[in-house]
C-alpha cells in the first residue's frame, strides 16, 4: 500500500510562492495518476493539478491555471506543486492524492484511492 506525505505547507503574504511537496513510499506505476486538490472551511474538496506518471502529462484547474505547475520526479516518488502568485483564496488544506487508474476523470476526487494528510497553505498580509 503506497502512503502519501505532503510538506511544504505555511503562511505566505498574497503575491508570494510555496512549493509544495508529496512524497510517495512504495513504487509508483506508470498507470497512476497524481494529484493534488484542496480544501478551504466549509467547502468541499476541490481539483488542483493531476500529472500522470507515465508520461507527465498535466491538467490544470481553471482557477489556478497559469499560476501553478504541477511536476513529478519519478527517481524519488515525489510529485510538486509549485503555486505563484497567491492570492487569500489560495488558502486551504492542500492534499496529494494517487489514481491507481489512467483513464476515468482525473479532476474527481472520488476517483483517487490514496491520500496524504494534507498541508496547510495560508495566504495573508
Amino acid at each position: 500500500q503506497v502512503q502519501l506525505v505532503e510538506s511544504g505547507g505555511g503562511l505566505v503574504q498574497p503575491g508570494g510562492s510555496l512549493r509544495l511537496s508529496c512524497a510517495a513510499s512504495g513504487s509508483i506505476s506508470s498507470r497512476n495518476v497524481m494529484g493534488w486538490f484542496r480544501q478551504a472551511p466549509g467547502k468541499e474538496r476541490e481539483f488542483v493539478a493531476a500529472i500522470s506518471w507515465s508520461g507527465g502529462s498535466t491538467y490544470y484547474a481553471d482557477s489556478v491555471k497559469g499560476r501553478v505547475t504541477i511536476s513529478r520526479d519519478s527517481g524519488k516518488n515525489t510529485v510538486y506543486l509549485q503555486m505563484n502568485s497567491l492570492k487569500p483564496e489560495d488558502t486551504a488544506v492542500y492534499y496529494c492524492a494517487l489514481k491507481l487508474w489512467p483513464n476515468g476523470r482525473y479532476y474527481a476526487a472520488n476517483e483517487y484511492n490514496v491520500w496524504g494528510q494534507g498541508t496547510q497553505v495560508t495566504v495573508s498580509s
